[in-house]
């Protein structure tokens, strides 16, 4: 079940109609725009239908259904090199638009508007986020272990988009495994360095991972470009390798299938549409006292109403939690102590501002830099 949105933009656009037969790697839905990226098909198999389905949001949204074909190889539709040194900037984009790439670490941004650099700005560094540091996750290790080859294919292409100095790749140190491998890996004649950093949450997101490698501090309400860097997903530079050695679009990823209320937490490589209910039979099930299902990590996932829901370009762990950890605790009156405070990654009042959002003063939250939250909720926790 492939939902025609599922990425930040517009949704795509179907090119196939139901009794079509497609064939794995096949596009089957048309970006629509500059802000939106095409659909390929996971499986060979026949369209069944092209109708509103479950979405992991919880709504119901226009999706293509495929009925696999168990007679199938599954091989890819396409299978080729693309031979990448000769090609442009814009036209290595151009690719990575038409093999369906958002970023994989969740907010599954189109890859090829962020790789855009508009006029004026410069990138002097690409930094490649493999430290993966919610709780439970471990589909980037899996990838770093697995896939170093893939990783310094898409490091060497968006050095060329860019026109980079030279990319960092930044690995939490409770990787040891994932830092030695890739170091005795790295090509010598490519500018990327190994940069081990202290494992805490929420050490991947953007601003946090500019400060911890290069120690340069993005201003508030500034982007990374700002500051002439890059950062993409570890994830999302193995698909794109992967795109330029084989011609394979973004059909399916690693996720992480796990927590205390599934029977056997699994690392798995998933045709992205795939139902939750599929990939949690594959895992042995859940227990008798599983509570909810969240697509992500503890911290920021979501929560799902529907088995039926599909694995999506943007789903980087499937977590199941019994009832010790979903219970809802009492909330007691704020005495000040300041903890949220000191939790907070990028210097907030998340008290005050909880204060103002209870009683409906959103335009006074703007002057408390509400746009700067990352969302990450250490400061529930």
């Amino acid at each position: 079940v492939l939902p025609l949105s599922q990425h930040i933009g517009a949704p795509s656009v179907p090119s196939v109609e139901a009794g079509d037969r497609v064939y794995r790697g096949q596009m089957i839905a048309e970006s629509r725009g500059f802000v939106s990226v095409p659909l390929h098909a996971p499986v060979t198999g026949r369209v069944t239908g092209i109708e509103k389905r479950h979405h992991p949001s919880g709504r119901l949204e226009e999706s293509i259904v495929i009925a696999c074909d168990p007679a199938s190889p599954q091989t890819l539709y396409d299978e080729h090199p693309v031979p990448w040194e000769s090609l442009s900037g814009p036209e290595l984009i151009g690719i990575i638009q038409q093999g369906g790439f958002v970023g994989q670490g969740g907010a599954a941004f189109p890859t090829h508007v962020k790789l855009s650099v508009p006029e004026g700005k410069q990138v002097r560094w690409l930094l490649v986020n493999g430290c993966e540091c919610e709780p439970y996750l471990t589909s980037d290790h899996r990838i770093m272990l697995e896939n170093a080859d893939a990783i310094f294919l898409g490091i060497r292409v968006l050095l060329k988009i860019l026109d980079a100095e030279k990319a960092f790749l930044s690995i939490e140190t409770n990787k040891p495994d994932a830092i030695s491998a890739l170091n005795a890996k790295v090509p010598g004649d490519l500018p990327c360095e190994i940069i081990p950093l202290q494992t805490k949450y929420p050490q991947g997101a953007e601003k946090m991972l500019v400060t911890a490698v290069l120690h340069r501090e993005v201003p508030s309400g500034k982007l990374p470009l700002d500051s002439q860097v890059m950062i993409q997903n570890l994830g999302t530079i193995a698909g794109i390798g992967d795109l330029f050695a084989y011609g394979q679009p973004l059909i399916e990823r690693i996720v992480t299938v796990t927590g205390p209320g599934i029977r056997n937490p699994s690392t798995l490589l998933i045709p992205i549409g795939t139902k939750l209910s599929f990939v949690l039979d594959a895992c042995g099930g859940l227990t008798g006292d599983t509570r909810q299902i969240l697509f992500g990590g503890p911290m920021m996932g979501t929560p799902q109403q529907h088995l039926e829901a599909p694995v999506m370009k943007g789903t980087s762990g499937i977590l199941c939690l019994t009832e010790d950890q979903v219970r809802i605790r009492r909330e007691y009156p704020c005495i000040r102590c300041a903890s949220c405070l000191d939790a907070c990654p990028v210097f907030l009042n998340p008290s005050h501002l909880g204060m103002l959002a209870r009683v409906g003063q959103y335009e006074e939250m703007l002057g408390y830099h509400i746009m700067d939250c990352i969302e990450c909720g250490s400061c529930s926790y």
